[in-house]
């Protein structure tokens, strides 16, 4: 039997894989340390409450600087 996968901080990695920027629809990164979910290409942060990403625009972040 093979073991799971680690977790990124509190994000499973299947389920990172697969979420998409409402926004956007481009890729997301965790940030673990302000537990949010990073879309750069729409400049927004998605907060994840109690392990659960919150994936409304309207929840989201704006980021200030964008790299």
């Amino acid at each position: 039997m093979s073991q799971p996968e680690p977790r990124r901080g509190g994000v499973d990695p299947k389920l990172l894989e697969i979420l998409v920027c409402p926004a956007c629809h481009g890729p997301l990164e965790y940030d673990s340390a302000a537990d949010e979910l990073i879309s750069r290409k729409a400049g927004l942060a998605y907060p994840i409450r109690d392990g659960i990403p919150i994936m409304l625009v309207s929840e989201a972040r704006v980021l200030k600087d964008v790299p």
